[in-house]
C-alpha cells in the first residue's frame, strides 16, 4: 500500500537544521545563490547579483537542512561584519521560501550572528531590517533606532540587546534546531 503524498513529504522532510559559520566552499556558493534568489528574483531589490564590497570582509553563516543527520541543502543565510572596533552589522538575512515556516531558521541565524559577534568583542550589533521583518526582530530583543528607506524600501535600523545574546565561541559547529511539525491543510 502506497503512502499518500503528505505522508511521503513528512517522511522525507528534514528533521533538523544546522546553523553555523560557513566552512566549506559549497556552503558559501549555495548561500550566494540563495541570496540572489531572494533579493534579486523574488524581491527585485538588486539587479543580477546582491554582492557588494562588504562580502569581501564579512563572515557568512548558513542554515543547512539535514536528512539522516547529514547536511543536504543551504536553506538560510546571513552575513556579519565588524564595521569598526566593537561595532558589528548583520545583513542579507535570507531563508528559502519553502523553509520559512520550518524550525525557526531566521531566528536561529540571527541568534548565531549576534552571539558569535559578541564572542569576538562586539559592543553594538546593528542591522537594517526590512519593515515587514521588524516584528520578528522586536520579539528577539531588538530595538528600532530609526526608520529609513534603503534600496527604495522601508527599513528599520535596529540594535540587538546583547544581554539576551551570550557569547558563542563555537560558531563553526553552531546550533542545531529541530524542524517544526508539519501542519495539515485540512
Amino acid at each position: 500500500m502506497l503512502a499518500d503524498t503528505e505522508d511521503l513529504a513528512a517522511l522525507y522532510a528534514p528533521a533538523e537544521y544546522i546553523v553555523k559559520w560557513t566552512t566549506l566552499p559549497w556552503e558559501a556558493s549555495e548561500a550566494h545563490k540563495l541570496r540572489r534568489a531572494v533579493f534579486c528574483i523574488e524581491q527585485g531589490i538588486f539587479m543580477g547579483d546582491d554582492r557588494d564590497e562588504i562580502d569581501e570582509r564579512a563572515q557568512l553563516l548558513v542554515a543547512l537542512s539535514c536528512i539522516a543527520g547529514m547536511p543536504e541543502q543551504v536553506v538560510g543565510t546571513v552575513r556579519i561584519h565588524e564595521d569598526e572596533p566593537g561595532l558589528w552589522f548583520g545583513s542579507r538575512l535570507a531563508v528559502h521560501a519553502a523553509f520559512r515556516r520550518h524550525g525557526k531558521l531566521g531566528a536561529t541565524l540571527i541568534r548565531l550572528a549576534v552571539t558569535s559577534a559578541h564572542a569576538l568583542g562586539c559592543k553594538t550589533f546593528l542591522a537594517h531590517v526590512q519593515s515587514q521583518n521588524a516584528p520578528l526582530f522586536h520579539a528577539l530583543n531588538w530595538t528600532t533606532l530609526k526608520e529609513e528607506s534603503l534600496h527604495g524600501r522601508p527599513h528599520h535600523l535596529m540594535q540587538a540587546d546583547l544581554g539576551f545574546y551570550p557569547p558563542c565561541t563555537t560558531p563553526h559547529s553552531g546550533f542545531v534546531t529541530k524542524a517544526s511539525p508539519m501542519r495539515s491543510a485540512a
